[in-house]
Formats: structure tokens, C-alpha cells, sequence
């Protein structure tokens, strides 16, 4: 038989999740661990970028292990740690750097449109991708679901992947994007990609009150009830047909072609739609949030379970370096 492939995939704690972290990721890594072998972790030491604040980041990241458990992460069956709990990370980050061309990092798009965007143009920001590869490589990951706009840092991390190889001998996995094309970019409620920094979002834990004035205020163009209308060009459109398919869609698209379709009709709609989704992950969090002390007790297990596979693999790039401690 067979063994599993191995599905690595990592998220920011930067604040509540919304609708965007759950299509472009949450759910595929749910869905994954079924027919995968699913390594979860929450990236604290990527969010130092950007979070300068240590009980800040604290409450994220706790706040990011309550929504992935929430949502359907099993921890007995999948394997679920914070980034900074395992130190063979920058340790390897570190030996890779030093197979990494300069010039690879020089034409990394991500680091020029966080300048971009106001983020501080530290090191770290800049050698950002060197330590994704760090992480997907030090656990032998096989797939990795990413969004568009992170597919050249699996790509850069493939490349050092090959270029260690070549020089040391097969040491890692060569890992593959797993990419889902019809959510790849999840809109916000303004029509850009749905991201905390623009404030477009919709949060997955709002409160009910706050949900619906988000829903409600999505941006819709000014045509007139009886015009017909192209679904794809909606931006309503394009957030509800992610909680529908087959028929369903169907019936929404022939609404908005033949007129007489009324935008604060159909965003009611997705409104209660969104509502009911969530309403066992809802309930789950509520549990969860009883005992204080599960959290630490998952994430401290999670670390010990995963540690083995970053301590056999680090072993194995040590030896390979000449980094293996020896008697003398």
C-alpha cells in the first residue's frame, strides 16, 4: 500500500481568520487530512515582521490554534505545532542560506510589495523566503498548498531544495504547489484579495451583528434591478458561489442574467448562508475556550510529535555539511 503524501501548510497569526484564510487554505488542510499526511503549524516567527509586539503576538497565535482546531484540524490524526517550538527550523535556515544565491532572494516580488505597503525593510523580511524553505523542507514535505501571490516562495524553496541536493547529496524532498485555481484569490468585500491590511475582510468568529454589516456592506455595482447582469463580473457573486455549487450556482447565475435581481436581496442570503456554515466550528471554539489549558496541552504535544521528523532530518543535512558533532 501506498504511503501518504505529506501536506505541509503554515499560517500567520496575525488576528481572527476570515473568509480568505479558510477557502485559500483552512479548508484544503482539512479536507487533506483524510487522504494525506497534514503538518499544520502556525508561522510566529514569519509574523515578528510584522507584530513588534510580544503579548500581541502572543494572543494571535493562540488565537490561531483555537480557529484551526475550530474549523476541523484533528491533532491526533495530523500533526499541529507553532513554528518557534521547533529550533531546528533556524538552524537549517541558516545552513541554507548559505546554498541560497543572492540573486534569488533580489527577485523575489513578496519582499518589494511589503515595502510597498509600509512594512519595515528588515533582514529578516528580506531573507523571509529562506526560512519558508526551512520549513517546508525540514519535514520532507510533498505538497503545499499555496495562494498565488505565495507560489514564487515554493518555487524559491524548490530551488534550494535542488541546489543543497545537488551539492550534498539527496538529502530533501523536492516539494509540488498544490493550488486550487477557483479560490486561489479570495475577494474582499471591496473587490481586492480579501487581507487584513486592506480592511476588507469577513471574519469567520464575528458576532452575528458585525457579519451581517460586513456582508451587507459589500460593494456591488449601480445597474438597475431589471438590468441583466454578469455574475462573474459581481463581486457578491464571486464570495457566494464559494458556499455553493453545482445547481445552486447554476440557479444564482440565471438570476443575475434574466434581471430582476436585487443586490440586498441576495447579500441576506449569503449573510445566513455564512451564518449556518459556521455554526458547529462556532460551537467547537465556545468548548474549547472552557479550558484554558488545551491549547498548550495540543500545541506541546503537537511539538514533540513533529520534533522528531525535524531532528532526524537536520541530522541528516549535518552529516552531509560536515556539521556533525565529533569527538576530537
Amino acid at each position: 500500500m501506498a504511503s501518504k503524501k505529506r501536506v505541509l501548510s503554515g499560517i500567520q497569526p496575525s488576528g481572527r481568520f476570515h473568509l480568505g484564510n479558510y477557502f485559500a487554505m483552512i479548508k484544503k488542510m482539512v479536507e487533506s487530512q483524510d487522504k494525506s499526511e497534514l503538518f499544520c503549524f502556525i508561522v510566529d516567527l514569519h509574523a515578528l515582521t510584522t507584530v513588534s509586539e510580544g503579548e500581541k503576538l502572543v494572543e494571535y497565535t493562540r488565537e490561531a490554534a483555537v480557529s484551526l482546531l475550530s474549523l476541523g484540524i484533528d491533532p491526533d490524526i495530523s500533526h499541529l505545532w507553532v513554528q518557534s517550538d521547533i529550533p531546528e527550523v533556524t538552524e537549517l535556515a541558516w545552513i541554507l542560506s548559505n546554498v541560497t544565491p543572492l540573486g534569488l532572494m533580489e527577485r523575489c516580488h513578496s519582499y518589494k510589495d511589503k515595502i510597498a505597503k509600509g512594512i519595515k525593510p528588515s533582514a529578516g523580511l528580506f531573507i523571509y523566503p529562506i526560512l519558508m524553505a526551512a520549513d517546508i523542507l525540514l519535514f520532507q514535505s510533498d505538497l503545499v498548498p499555496v495562494g498565488k501571490d505565495q507560489k514564487q516562495h515554493l518555487e524559491v524553496a524548490r530551488d534550494i531544495a535542488l541546489k543543497f541536493n545537488s551539492v550534498y547529496g539527496e538529502i530533501f524532498t523536492v516539494p509540488e504547489p498544490l493550488i486550487d485555481k477557483n479560490v486561489a484569490v479570495v475577494p474582499g468585500i471591496d473587490g481586492q484579495k480579501m487581507s487584513k491590511s486592506y480592511g476588507n475582510t469577513i471574519e469567520i468568529f464575528a458576532s452575528k451583528d458585525d457579519l451581517r454589516k460586513n456582508v451587507m456592506g459589500i460593494v456591488t455595482d449601480s445597474q438597475s434591478v431589471e438590468a441583466s447582469k454578469n455574475p462573474d463580473r459581481c463581486n457578491l457573486y464571486n464570495i457566494y458561489k464559494l458556499f455553493i455549487s453545482g445547481e445552486e450556482d447554476r440557479k444564482l447565475r440565471k438570476r443575475y442574467e434574466d434581471g430582476g435581481l436585487k443586490y440586498g436581496d441576495v447579500k441576506k442570503e449569503l449573510f445566513e448562508i455564512i451564518w449556518d456554515y459556521f455554526k458547529e466550528a462556532r460551537e467547537k471554539r465556545e468548548t474549547i475556550l472552557k479550558d484554558k489549558s488545551y491549547i498548550d496541552k495540543i500545541l506541546r504535544a503537537g511539538a514533540d510529535k513533529t520534533r522528531e521528523t525535524a531532528v532526524k532530518t537536520l541530522k541528516n543535512v549535518k552529516d552531509a555539511t560536515g556539521l556533525s558533532v565529533r569527538m576530537l
